[in-house]
């Protein structure tokens, strides 16, 4: 952040103290910058992270207009839940042109290779606004070998000129105006070092690599910590960037998928190189994404650099609460409400946002939203009562 967007930010700060909460509304940009802070502010933000298809389709089935609950949710762009705005820079990172290529398609099911060469079987039957009933299955993994890497490398040319969006001189005039937080990369748009390593060679391989391929396995992310570098120094070098968000999910229900020690190896010293990277071209704020439950990582994963973590699974039993309680102000939080919890009766999700948001809500660092994109199990009805009550619950004073 530059002198005077930060002069900014501790002026509002210090104007809404001396006004007691009275008299100054924050933009989205004050609001977030304070909160990853743990400073003051007039409210915490409200974000949220999307819905299913499923969900999508039930809503408006159940009477919400489609106005209302369209639009990009990490953006903030559906009106029915009064979201803050937010921005990303969207640069494609995937493999270009990349192998995607269908097999066979019938009434039910698509096997397909996709951009990654990942072999897939995907279920069309219930699929609902592009979202399918559940996972694909995933046959096969592209790289098996270094000579595979070294032919699927191909792909991954920084310099290709649409990695960048077409209007990105446009884009870079509208953003110094701008009045919210802006993201390098996309949700998901770079991923992460163990997601590319996950897509190449599958959970499995992957786990076994290594052990059995380590030198290939410290080549690959080597490599993607350069080319990830290559693509985002130009946005880097022309934007003012508030946040960089790195995408992992390397955690399932029971705990990580990767020791400890394996992550000290292989992706601490790559991700202290990546966030420093960022943070040396002026980036605040480094928010990683995993899934799962990852505690035994957090202390690595603040040793690397991160300055949140997200989005706190409520069934792998992460908990803010308890997070804040161990690791206190060395890492702001976002997420924690179990998508469950809104499954049930309006008193459930009341339990939920005062056992979650009220403990942490003074003491800031944290913006709670639902744990993952919101499952087709909850209605419209007890989705527009939790953003009614965690909204009057957002404010700080």
């Amino acid at each position: 952040m530059n002198n005077e967007k930060l002069s900014i930010a501790k002026s509002a700060n210090a104007f809404w103290r001396r006004s007691g909460g009275k008299g100054y509304i924050m933009n989205a940009r004050e609001r977030y910058i304070n909160t990853m802070s743990f400073k003051a502010v007039d409210r915490i933000p409200n974000y949220e992270l999307g819905v299913w298809g499923q969900t999508y389709q039930r809503w408006l089935d159940e009477g919400a207009r489609e106005e209302d609950i369209k639009g990009d949710w990490f953006r903030g762009e559906p009106k029915a839940a009064e979201l803050d705005r937010r921005e990303y820079i969207k640069l494609k990172f995937d493999p270009l042109p990349g192998l995607h290529k269908v097999i066979e398609e019938t009434e039910r099911y698509i096997v397909y290779i996709d951009n990654w060469g990942q072999t897939r079987r995907g279920l069309k039957e219930g699929e609902v606004r592009g979202t399918r009933m559940s996972m694909d299955t995933f046959m096969d993994f592209y790289v098996k070998t270094r000579v595979d890497f070294l032919e699927f490398k191909k792909h991954f040319d920084s310099k290709l000129p649409e990695r960048y969006p077409a209007d990105w001189e446009k884009k870079k005039i509208e953003w110094k105006k701008r009045d919210f937080p802006l993201y390098l990369c996309d949700n998901c748009g770079f991923a992460g070092l163990y997601w590319n390593l996950r897509e190449m060679m599958g959970t499995e391989r992957l786990s076994y690599a290594f052990y059995d391929q380590p030198e290939l396995v410290h080549e690959i992310l080597d490599f993607f910590v350069e080319y990830f570098m290559q693509v985002t120094e130009k946005a880097l070098n022309e934007v003012e960037i508030d946040t960089f968000i790195c995408n992992e999910d390397f955690a399932c229900k029971s705990g990580p998928l990767l020791s400890p020690a394996t992550y000290r190896e292989f992706f601490l010293p790559r991700h202290k190189q990546m966030f420093n990277f960022v943070k040396s071209k002026g980036v605040k704020f480094i928010e990683l994404d995993s899934d799962g439950n990852i505690e035994p990582l957090i202390p690595l994963i603040i040793e690397a650099g991160a300055t949140c973590i997200w989005p706190l699974e409520g069934a792998a039993g992460m908990d803010p609460v308890k997070v804040r309680k161990e690791y206190g102000k060395d890492v702001a939080l976002i997420g924690g409400i179990d998508k469950r919890k809104l499954f049930g009766n309006k008193r459930m999700i009341d339990e939920e946002l005062e056992k979650k948001l009220l403990p942490l809500r003074e003491e800031g660092g944290y913006i709670p939203t639902i744990d993952h994109t919101i499952s087709p199990e909850v209605s419209y009805e007890n989705f527009k009562y939790y953003i009614e009550r965690k909204k009057k619950l957002l404010q700080t004073m």
